[in-house]
């Protein structure tokens, strides 16, 4: 059965429409360990998701669980400092709520952050990656159960995703601040323990370059429901199999800590040149 997000979320959206001091044009999703761009800005108005009602609380370290709406370079923007996952045993409808929110509030843009981990050989630790695509074979049976039958219009929105214009942009900005930009395919895995060696090997033969546990469902929910949607890639590890390092969640969020203000270089940069 599809959630009805209207009804289920109806108390929460008219406390945010009332309350938040504009309708945003951009939104951020901010992944592990990559939280501190809210404090770099300035911001308007925060909102603590626990007093959000509804608002599922994030389990897990270097998610914050703040929203913010925050100004910069003359754009609305909208800052999800935390996000909520799968693995921590939530619903499908629950994990894109910030996705939802942000549609609600009629934004424009999306632009996805995460950590993942690099299955591509040519990655290091500390390198981002710009998706070109999205694996979510994964997932199917739970966008499925969210979207519900697709309508053509949403068809449609899907095919530009990722948007071509946020990507050229975030590439131009790359290029003009000198960042090593990595591109390609973000696979998706549902978790809640880290991929195995036979996992990652798999997701080498099929193309796959990063891996995570967020984003996909975000970026297909944003794309279907028209918002122009774009996702970049902190690897902070390589894959299970790649690297004879056990991986670590300690291990993920301080290497996306120590890239952190090239990525605020990157999204600062990238936010000017949206029109």
């Amino acid at each position: 059965m599809v959630m009805n997000l209207n009804f289920r979320y109806k108390e929460l959206i008219e406390i945010v429409e009332k309350q938040s001091p504009f309708n945003p044009d951009i939104t951020l999703i901010l992944g592990s360990g990559l939280g501190n761009f809210a404090k770099s800005i300035s911001i308007k108005k925060t909102f603590s998701t626990n007093d959000l009602p509804g608002y599922p609380p994030s389990t897990i370290i270097g998610h914050e669980g703040k929203m913010h709406f925050a100004e910069y370079a003359g754009k609305k923007l909208l800052i999800f400092q935390g996000r909520i996952h799968l693995y921590e045993g939530y619903k499908i409808w629950e994990c894109i709520l910030p996705v939802f929110i942000s549609y609600k509030l009629h934004t424009k843009y999306l632009l996805l952050t995460n950590a993942a981990g690099g299955v591509n050989k040519n990655f290091s630790p500390g390198n981002f990656m710009i998706a070109n695509s999205f694996n979510g074979l994964f997932i199917k049976n739970e966008l499925t159960k969210l979207i519900g039958i697709a309508s053509l219009e949403g068809k449609n929105n899907f095919l530009k995703l990722p948007s071509s214009t946020l990507n050229s942009l975030i590439k131009k900005a790359a290029y003009e601040e000198n960042i090593d930009l990595k591109e390609g395919v973000y696979w998706y895995i549902k978790g809640p323990s880290y991929e195995t060696p036979a996992e990652i090997n798999m997701i080498k033969k099929f193309n796959g370059d990063a891996t995570g546990m967020s984003t996909v469902h975000e970026a297909v929910y944003a794309a279907y429901n028209g918002i122009e949607t774009a996702a970049i890639s902190c690897i902070t590890n390589l894959a299970a199999g790649i690297s004879p390092v056990k991986l670590s969640h300690e291990e993920v969020t301080s290497t996306a800590r120590l890239a952190e203000k090239k990525l605020e270089i990157l999204l600062k940069h990238t936010i000017t040149l949206i029109e």
